[in-house]
C-alpha cells in the first residue's frame, strides 16, 4: 500500500570531496581522491600522517558564529547537510509530523579529545560551559531541531560504522508506524583526532601510505593495508508516499529494503565465512521483494582492510551468485572519500540514488592490482554508464554491525 511505501525526497552531502550534493557527486564520477596529510593536528609522532579532510571548510561560511561556539565539528557537518536536504525538498510540514534521526560513532570525540588535552597542558579544568553538550551525539540532532522547528520523534543512533544506514532504516520504520508524516535521516562524523590516530593504528586499521596520500586509499586492491580516516556529513529527507504525493514533491527515489543485524562474533573483525554480512543482505532483499537478479549496481562497504574486504567479496558471491555477481557493477567510494564512519552510509546511499537517476556509477579509485580473492567487477578508476535500476549498498561496522539498504526507481 501506499502508506507503506517509503520515498527520498531531499539529499545534503559535506565530503572531503565536496561540499554540496552536486560538488561531492561530479568529484565522485571523476576519481578525485579527498586524502591529503593531516592537517587538523600535528600527526608528526603517529606512524599514520594522512586522512580525508573536508576542504576549504570554515563553519563560518555556513552557520552563524554562536553556532559555531556551541557545536562540535560533526554538529556543523550534520547541520550543513541537514539544511541542504530539507532546502532540496521544499518540505512545509506541520513540526510535530516532521522527525530526526541521527547516527553517528564517536559523535563529539574532537571536543573531548582537544578539552583533555587543554586540561592536561594549561593544568587548569576551566573549560567551555559548552563543552558537554558538544560531546554529546545527539545534541547534533538536536541543534538541527531547533534550526529547524523539528518537534517530531528524535532518535539518534550509534552502530559504530554503519550507524548513517541505520539512521535511514529507523527514520522508515518511524515513517511505516504512523509517528511522523517525514523524516530527515543525517549521519555525520569527524575523527580527525591524534586520540582516533593513535588508537586506530595500534589496531592495525590504517593505511601508512603516506609517501602518496591520494592513492592511499585502496578498496578491493592487492596492495591495500586499512582504510584512511574521513569525516563529513549527509542528509536525506525521507517521507511516506502518501504525504510526498499529496504535496506534489519531487520524488528522487524509493526505499525498497532495509536490515540490520549481527555477526555476533568479535568486537573489530568480521565473522571470517561472512555469515552475518550475508544474512543482512538476503533480509534486505526480502523485504524488498527482490531476487538478487534484479539488483543493477551495489556501493560496497569496500574499507581498504585486508579482511574485511575479502569478507564482503565472499559474502557477494553468496548472495548474488558466482557467476551473477560478476556481472554486476560494485564500487566502492571509499577510495574518494576515505572512511567517512556514520557519515558514509548516507553518502553512499545519495551515490547510490544519483547512480539511478543519471545512469551512471561512480569508480573505485586505485584500484591498479587485482586481488585473487577480491574477483568481482568493481568499478575500476573510472566511472561507467549503467541503466541502474536498483542499487543495494552496504555498511559494516565495529562490533559485528551489519546493514543493508536497497534503493530504487520511483515508479507510480
Amino acid at each position: 500500500m501506499s502508506k507503506d511505501r517509503i520515498v527520498v525526497t531531499g539529499m545534503g552531502a559535506i565530503t572531503p570531496i565536496g561540499i554540496g550534493i552536486s560538488s561531492y557527486w561530479s568529484n565522485l564520477l571523476l576519481g578525485k581522491s579527498g586524502t591529503d596529510y593531516i592537517h587538523r593536528f600535528d600527526p608528526s609522532q603517529l606512524p599514520v600522517k594522512i586522512a580525508a579532510e573536508v576542504k576549504d571548510f570554515s563553519p563560518y561560511d555556513f552557520l552563524p558564529k554562536k553556532l559555531v561556539r556551541k557545536t562540535d565539528i560533526f554538529m556543523q557537518f550534520a547541520l550543513i547537510a541537514a539544511k541542504e536536504a530539507l532546502t532540496d525538498s521544499n518540505i512545509h510540514v506541520d513540526s510535530d509530523r516532521i522527525g530526526i534521526v541521527l547516527g553517528t560513532a564517536l559523535g563529539g570525540i574532537s571536543t573531548m579529545a582537544s578539552s583533555q588535552e587543554q586540561i592536561t597542558m594549561q593544568g587548569s579544568y576551566r573549560l567551555s560551559p559548552h563543552t558537554v553538550p558538544k560531546m554529546l551525539g545527539n545534541i547534533a540532532a538536536a541543534q538541527i531541531a531547533i534550526a529547524h522547528d523539528i518537534q517530531g520523534p528524535s532518535l539518534t543512533v550509534n552502530t559504530a560504522c554503519s550507524s548513517g544506514a541505520d539512521a535511514i532504516g529507523m527514520a522508515s520504520m518511524l515513517l511505516k508506524s504512523g509517528q511522523a508524516d517525514a523524516v530527515v535521516a543525517v549521519g555525520a562524523e569527524s575523527i580527525l583526532t591524534g586520540l582516533m590516530a593513535a588508537g586506530l593504528s595500534s589496531a592495525h586499521a590504517l593505511s601508512t601510505q603516506n609517501e602518496n596520500p591520494e592513492r592511499a586509499s585502496r578498496p578491493f586492491d592487492f596492495h591495500r593495508d586499512g582504510f584512511v580516516m574521513g569525516e563529513g556529513g549527509g542528509a536525506v529527507v525521507l517521507e511516506t508516499l502518501d504525504f510526498a504525493r499529496k504535496r506534489e514533491a519531487e520524488i528522487k527515489a524509493e526505499l525498497l529494503g532495509y536490515a540490520n543485524n549481527t555477526d555476533a562474533y568479535h568486537v573489530t573483525s568480521p565473522e571470517p565465512t561472512g555469515r552475518g554480512e550475508i544474512s543482512c543482505m538476503q533480509r534486505a532483499l526480502k523485504q524488498a521483494e527482490l531476487k538478487p537478479s534484479q539488483i543493477d549496481y551495489v556501493n560496497a562497504h569496500g574499507t581498504a582492510t585486508k579482511l574485511g574486504d575479502q569478507v564482503e567479496t565472499k559474502s557477494l558471491k553468496a548472495v548474488f551468485g558466482e557467476s551473477l555477481v560478476k556481472e554486476i557493477p560494485v564500487s566502492s567510494t571509499k577510495g574518494a572519500t576515505g572512511h567517512m564512519m556514520g557519515a558514509g552510509g548516507v553518502t553512499e546511499i545519495i551515490a547510490c540514488i544519483k547512480s539511478i537517476r543519471e545512469g551512471i556509477v561512480p569508480p573505485t579509485i586505485n584500484y591498479e592490482h587485482p586481488d585473487p580473492e577480491c574477483d568481482l567487477d568493481f568499478v575500476p578508476n573510472h566511472s561507467r554508464k549503467v541503466d541502474v535500476k536498483v542499487a543495494m549498498s552496504n555498511a559494516f561496522g565495529f562490533g559485528g554491525q551489519n546493514t543493508s539498504l536497497i534503493v530504487g526507481k520511483y515508479k507510480q
